[in-house]
């Protein structure tokens, strides 16, 4: 299973947790207090992290979303083969309903990339097998620049176009 699909408390098992202090507005108890929190995960590497929330929880939080989208930008499983039941849930009538703010947002990156690049970055070809159009599949990247940005780099390799 890819790590951005992993639930919140086991992908942070599988992470160093640093907690430390970082300037800016927040006043007194961001300065004197360690909030900010930085996400490393172990296997692969990748980190994120978040200071801009004067709890640490809430910056728990965000570095993690952070890392479960960084990891899926940069990390490549083999696709299942069929589309998960999360993108069952998430696809009606061909049509992809997700907020890029949405916790399961970095999965659904994740999955479309792997089948991407399962597929030969024939874009058609991997949105038939992910049941929903090509247009969808470009509008589920383009919501994040950096999704949209790994997969030009992945097309760039190939000798490909850039998308939009």
């Amino acid at each position: 299973m890819h790590p951005a699909r992993l639930p919140p408390d086991d992908l942070l098992r599988d992470c160093d947790e640093t907690r430390t202090k970082r300037s800016g507005p927040g006043g007194q108890h961001r300065n004197k207090v360690e909030t900010a929190v930085i996400l490393r995960h172990r296997v692969s590497g990748v980190s994120a992290e978040a200071s801009e929330r004067r709890s640490q929880a809430d910056n728990r939080r965000v570095a993690l979303f952070r890392l479960r989208l960084r990891l899926a930008l940069v990390q490549r499983e083999p696709p299942e083969p069929q589309p998960s039941p999360l993108w069952q849930s998430r696809r009606r009538d061909g049509r992809l309903l997700i907020s890029v703010d949405h916790d399961d947002y970095p999965a659904m990156v994740a999955e479309a990339l792997d089948r991407i690049v399962a597929n030969g970055l024939d874009m058609p070809a991997a949105a038939a097998a992910l049941g929903i159009s090509p247009s969808q599949l470009v509008r589920l990247l383009e919501k994040e620049p950096a999704a949209l940005g790994a997969l030009n780099r992945l097309r760039g390799g190939a000798g490909l176009k850039p998308l939009r």
